[in-house]
């Protein structure tokens, strides 16, 4: 995507840029220059090289070359983070509809679909997430292959939302706090809905 700072990619170029971006996301550090050749098919390193450099010379990535896992985006696919909400770390609370601000965080998640929520409570404290902490979540678009131990968002229609580690034992869903002065939250599979599962924690100085 052409940005006021960025030049435009070639087909090849932005195929390495879009699989980078994927990646930093999911496993939250940069692949390596083999994974980049098996990812588009390449034999050798040397285009993996070109397309990194000229990447770099575009403004899109910063790298050293020779050190694959210095690789960061610089890339403007989204213009920020939207904040929807707060989040409750200790009971069940409302969340709120209207976007209230968002994170600048370009150059860490190059994705649209995540969301931030701020949490309330202390009930996750020992998973260090923290009362007045940024969470950043990711949809989860498959709740049935969703793992045990998970950290999630999940709401119960009219009640609200609370960040909790996931646990599914047949028909039902226990949420349990990261606080052992919080009782787990047990209910029917059907009363839960699961919005996103925890990517990362952004604390403000």
């Amino acid at each position: 995507m052409e940005t006021s700072t960025h030049s435009v990619l070639t087909s090849a170029q932005q195929e390495l840029y879009d699989w980078l971006a994927d990646y930093i996301v999911t496993h939250h550090h940069s692949p390596s220059i083999r994974q980049m050749m098996q990812a588009m098919g390449l034999r050798s390193p040397a285009p993996i090289q070109s397309r990194l450099r000229h990447l770099q010379e575009k403004g899109w990535i910063t790298w050293q070359e020779g050190q694959a896992r210095t690789l960061q985006l610089l890339g403007g696919l989204v213009s920020g983070i939207p904040v929807l909400g707060a989040v409750a770390a200790g009971g069940l609370i409302e969340t709120f509809d209207d976007v209230q601000e968002r994170l600048d965080f370009n150059s860490f998640f190059e994705r649209r679909d995540l969301f931030a929520l701020t949490v309330n409570g202390d009930s996750m404290v020992d998973a260090h997430i923290a009362d007045g902490d940024v969470v950043l979540m990711e949809p989860v678009l498959e709740p049935l292959r969703l793992k045990n131990g998970t950290v999630v968002s999940a709401m119960v229609p009219g009640s609200g939302t609370t960040l909790k580690y996931f646990h599914r034992n047949g028909a039902l869903i226990r949420l349990e706090a990261a606080n052992a002065l919080y009782e787990p939250i047990e209910l029917e599979a059907e009363q839960v809905q699961i919005q996103g599962k925890l990517l990362a924690v952004w604390r403000q100085a």
